[in-house]
Formats: structure tokens, C-alpha cells, sequence
């Protein structure tokens, strides 16, 4: 049996979120001690942040839910393991301006917000300095400076935070402050709002990204086939209509994912919802994520099963993001991550 919520729209749901471990845990019908003195302390370093949708997908009295694993804050958060630490991909270093990422050649990464619909507790950016990285509209001009004077750039990945939080409005305008660069191909946008409140997807989002010039991809988030339930599945189907390709990418997790089994199924749904498996990334080593690793041997055979039980085109690329590298880095096959 699973928690039950009223829809909303997505800017209600926005504003109605989980915030506190005592009240998810009371939704979903779990009170374990542990559970909770746990939560409450990891959630004082990086706060609970969940939509009601998506607790809605949540399994009612299953404290080991794998929906809820990816959000419920945990005491193991609070130690301290070698080699994970707060900036895991180098990004500080990549920071040219305020909002701006430049690691890869031809692509150019923009955090317009810090906020999220959901704080995944595996999250890579749960350490960025949000606040002094946002641009500002007087930063656009520095902006536009940085990218013609990189020719190379053609593609500009909005990211965040997550960019789908924003107004449409505000969406627009910096799409069409992207239009008006020539060299600006292809606009990608990385979100898991869709996923968490698959009402993101309305009329105005839709119009507004298939009127673009840009070539526009969603690169949505999604980890298990149980976050997509049949509304998610239409709104995702409803994008392909308008010619915006859809691709997933998901994170290895332990505890959530880690079966071949979980990942098959997961590429099948993603397919009926008209969406392409994209990446499947190890995961990156950032503080407080050390409980969702996993050991380069369990990984490899996992993929190995996943590749024997899939059509190719349905397979996501193994890959892990190592600091400074100008590429994802392939993995299978390779025996120490």
C-alpha cells in the first residue's frame, strides 16, 4: 500500500514540501527510534527537502523503500570516509563566473538556481556554494562575453539546483538570451522535477520549449521504475510529441538500485514513457554519500547482467565524472573505480 496525497499544481507543490523527518515518517507509517534520532541530525548538515508526489510513490510501513532511501535524511551521512569529500568533480575550479561551468569543450554548464523539488542525499552539489554563484540579469553581459569569446561552445546544459524550479517566465528569458547567440545549437536541461512533480510539465513549458530555436534536449533523473508511476509516464510521453527528446540518467545506489534486475526494468519503463536510458553514473564521492557506494567488482557484474538482459539501445553508458577530466570516463570492464 502506498501514501496517498492530493494533487496539486506544481507551484503548490513546490511550496508544500516535507521538510521535517518526523512528519515523513509519520506519512509513511514508520517510527523507528533509530530512524528518527538519525535523520534529524544528518538533516541539520543538509535539510529534507521532498515533494508529496513523490512520497506518494513511497511504500506505506517499508523503511527500506528505495524511494525513500534516496531522500530520508541518515546518521551514516555524518562520518567521515577518505577520498569523499565536498567538491568531488573539481567544480570550483570550473567556476568562471557567477553561474558559470566550464569543463568540456564544446558545452557550456549554467546554475541559474540553487534550488532543488528534492534533496537526494547522494547529491554531488550538497556542499556548492549556491549563493555566490548565482548570476544576476546584470551578469548576463559577462556572460555573453565569456561564451563568444569561446567559439567551440554550442551547446548550454541549464543545471542547477534544478533549472525546472524556475517560473516559465524566467525560463524564457534566458532562453531567449541563449537564442540570440548564433552559436548556440542546442540547448540541454538537466532536471528531476518532472519526475518528483510530474505536473512541472504543463502547456506553458511545453510551448515554450518546442517554439525554441535551440534543439532542445530534458535529461531527466530518475533511479527506479517505482518513480514512474502512469502520470509521470504520460507527462515524459507528452514531451516526445512536441520533438523534445527526453534521456535519463540515473546514479548506481546501494540499497535503491543496485540489481541488474532494478535497472532492466527501469530502461523498460523509461522506453514506454518514450524516454532513452542515457548515463549511469557510479557514484561521485562526496561527503556524506559513502553509504550508497558500491565496490567496483559488484558493479561490473551488475553491468554485465544488465548488458546480457537489454537490447542495446536501451542499455545507459556505465560511466563516473573524474575531476578535471574534459569527458565521462567509461568504466565497464575496468576493475578499480
Amino acid at each position: 500500500m502506498t501514501y496517498l496525497y492530493k494533487a496539486q499544481n506544481w507551484q503548490s507543490q513546490m511550496s508544500d514540501l516535507i521538510t521535517s523527518p518526523e512528519e515523513l515518517l509519520k506519512e509513511l507509517q514508520l517510527s523507528p527510534e533509530d530512524l528518527l534520532s538519525g535523520a534529524i541530525l544528518a538533516s541539520q548538515q543538509f535539510k529534507l527537502r521532498v515533494p508529496r508526489a513523490f512520497v506518494g510513490k513511497m511504500k506505506l510501513g517499508d523503511a527500506l523503500d528505495p524511494l525513500l532511501l534516496q531522500v530520508l535524511p541518515h546518521h551514516l551521512e555524518l562520518e567521515e570516509h577518505a577520498g569523499f569529500v565536498t567538491d568531488p568533480l573539481g567544480e570550483e575550479q570550473a567556476n568562471q563566473l557567477p553561474g558559470v561551468l566550464h569543463k568540456y569543450k564544446t558545452r557550456f554548464l549554467l546554475t541559474l538556481t540553487g534550488a532543488c523539488a528534492i534533496h537526494c542525499r547522494y547529491c554531488f552539489r550538497r556542499h556548492f556554494p549556491y549563493q555566490e554563484n548565482l548570476p544576476k540579469n546584470e551578469d548576463w553581459l559577462n556572460i555573453k562575453t565569456y561564451l563568444e569569446s569561446q567559439l567551440d561552445i554550442n551547446e548550454v546544459i541549464l543545471s542547477g539546483g534544478d533549472p525546472l524550479t524556475l517560473s516559465n517566465r524566467k525560463l524564457a528569458l534566458w532562453i531567449e538570451r541563449l537564442e540570440s547567440l548564433k552559436q548556440i545549437k542546442i540547448l540541454r536541461i538537466h532536471s528531476r522535477v518532472p519526475i518528483v512533480i510530474p505536473e512541472r510539465i504543463d502547456v506553458e513549458l511545453i510551448s515554450l520549449l518546442k517554439n525554441s530555436r535551440l534543439r532542445i534536449i530534458l535529461v531527466i533523473h530518475s533511479n527506479h521504475p517505482a518513480e514512474l508511476d502512469n502520470l509521470t509516464c504520460s507527462k515524459l510521453a507528452h514531451l516526445a510529441k512536441h520533438n523534445i527528446l527526453v534521456l535519463n540518467q540515473a546514479v548506481l545506489l546501494k540499497g535503491v538500485n543496485d540489481s541488474a534486475q532494478t535497472l532492466v526494468d527501469l530502461s523498460y519503463r523509461l522506453f514506454e514513457a518514450q524516454v532513452l536510458p542515457y548515463y549511469l553514473h557510479v557514484l561521485d564521492k562526496v561527503k556524506g554519500a559513502h553509504h550508497f557506494d558500491l565496490g567496483a567488482e559488484k558493479i561490473d557484474q551488475i553491468y554485465k547482467d544488465v548488458l546480457a538482459s537489454l537490447p542495446g539501445y536501451l542499455v545507459p553508458k556505465l560511466v563516473r565524472e573524474v575531476a578535471g577530466e574534459k569527458n565521462k570516463t567509461p568504466l565497464f570492464g575496468v576493475t578499480t573505480f
